[in-house]
């Protein structure tokens, strides 16, 4: 079988591909709105106006409607929802974690999927909530495991794509084990699944580590679709995560509530005067005309899609441009809890830097967690390569008396510390970071280049550094340099 997903542009562990599909070729990183084929909010047809280039449903709920099962037997799912494009299929695994139980098996519902003409096409998993323990985890992963196997042994001459859940609950070792054991199976998408009660109790710092430990697990190579995941403030971190593929009903569900989107927060619509978005919606509303609308409803789930997709595209647009970690870290600030994904994110930074691009657009310097950042980790690894003899000058920003003496001169720039002059222009030495740096950049800088010193136990250092600067870690380096003074 060709490949079908191909990826042309990288950042972090980030990336826009292209993923091929029975109706069409889509890129990603995308989101597919959740079509109700009971209750269509906005109906499928005009999704694509929104910025939709798939779209998703239960064909459970199909299956379980007598009127709806027979249109979809007859004439095929995409002219049930009257839509031309991908369309991605759940199996109701939704329904047996909500209601423990349900009237199909998962033999019967691919076989459904395969005969309405599904684009991709999910197994019946079983969706393992984070309350579970290790034991409970692990059981129903085999479960979830045995019927995907089964799920690939139906669908072996089917055009449809078939995803592969990786569930494991919140434990680490079995969403890698889980990726580890699928990802070499030959499905086609890699949704990775039961995660929304971890968004929905704002556990983000949960949520990146189910999404590392799934990423580890499984090739770098196939897409990845993080199940139930609509709200536009989490698309910069689990795209910088390397997930490709995202669902939500959520804005039908908070138009439902009254509730309206932005990728900084949901704002309820009673209290709002303002409309901080320039949609054709809000444009063409006051929030106290779409409040007393007998649509609001209809006009409220508009603007949470044009704001979805809208965030969508920001993405897209940061990771081209090479800057896609400014947005993380500009978007974690939104929400304590999301700060709190950012910095579990940073610890993994030695994964992301396996798949960070090694030259890109200049780094800018967003605070305390940017020290931990692929490009700074990446220098780091580097210091090694720096073979320095006879005498070097470190200093910061500005030439200094006699410089010229010196054999070699090394600019300082928290966060990354002591480099060679000469690479002052280049990236990502060329970064825009604060005149007067925190305690985070200079540590990190200063652990730099006291490395470099430790490397380089030939050479004769000087250590110039800035009156202004409070860091201990300055009178180490000043007792291994043969000279030092401030500025």
């Amino acid at each position: 079988m060709p490949d079908i997903f191909e990826i042309t542009h990288k950042d972090s562990a980030g990336r826009i591909g292209r993923l091929v599909t029975p109706h069409g070729t889509v890129e990603t990183p995308t989101i597919m709105p959740v079509i109700n084929p009971n209750i269509q909010t906005i109906p499928a047809k005009e999704m694509p106006g929104f910025g939709a280039q798939m779209v998703i449903t239960n064909s459970y709920i199909i299956y379980r409607s007598r009127e709806l099962k027979e249109q979809a037997l007859s004439s095929g799912l995409h002219s049930l929802l009257e839509f031309d494009g991908p369309i991605m299929t759940d199996s109701g695994s939704f329904q047996l974690s909500v209601y423990g139980d349900i009237e199909v098996d998962n033999a019967q519902i691919i076989r459904f999927q395969q005969d309405i003409g599904t684009d991709i096409g999910v197994p019946l998993d079983i969706p393992t909530p984070p309350s579970a323990d290790w034991d409970a985890a692990k059981s129903e992963l085999a479960i979830t495991n045995q019927r995907l196997m089964e799920a690939l042994e139906l669908n072996n001459d089917s055009p449809m794509l078939l995803a592969a859940p990786v569930q494991g609950g919140i434990h680490k070792d079995l969403r890698e084990q889980a990726g580890r054991e699928l990802g070499g199976a030959g499905f086609d998408i890699y949704p990775i699944g039961a995660v929304v009660p971890l968004m929905e109790s704002y556990r983000y710092a949960d949520l990146v580590d189910v999404i590392v430990s799934a990423k580890k697990g499984l090739p770098s190579s196939v897409p990845v679709h993080l199940f139930g995941a609509g709200h536009p403030m989490v698309f910069a971190l689990a795209v910088a995560l390397g997930c490709d593929l995202f669902d939500s009903a959520a804005y039908a569900l908070y138009a439902k509530d009254g509730r309206y989107m932005t990728a900084e927060g949901t704002y309820h619509l009673k209290d709002m005067e303002y409309l901080p978005c320039s949609c054709p919606v809000c444009i063409g509303h006051t929030a106290s005309e779409i409040a007393a609308s007998p649509n609001r409803q209809e006009l409220l789930a508009r603007h949470n899609l044009y704001a979805t997709f809208a965030e969508i595209r920001l993405v897209k647009q940061a990771l081209r441009e090479g800057n896609l970690w400014e947005l993380v870290e500009r978007r974690a600030r939104i929400h304590p809890r999301l700060l709190d994904g950012l910095k579990r994110a940073v610890t993994y930074a030695d994964w992301i830097e396996q798949f960070d691009p090694s030259s890109k657009s200049t780094y800018f310097y967003c605070g305390p967690e940017s020290t931990k950042r692929p490009e700074v980790i990446r220098w780091n690894t580097r210091l090694e390569r720096l073979e320095l003899e006879g005498t070097v000058l470190i200093r910061p920003g500005g030439r200094v008396k006699h410089e010229s003496e010196y054999d070699n001169v090394l600019h300082f720039k928290p966060p990354f510390g002591a480099y060679p002059l000469e690479l002052k222009e280049t990236y990502p030495f060329n970064a825009e970071v604060v005149n007067v740096p925190d305690h985070e950049s200079l540590t990190s800088a200063l652990e730099n280049t006291k490395k470099l010193i430790e490397l380089n136990p030939g050479a004769e250092f000087t250590f110039v550094y800035r009156q202004s600067w409070d860091h201990p870690l300055i009178q180490e380096i000043c007792q291994m340099v043969s000279h030092s003074w401030s500025v």
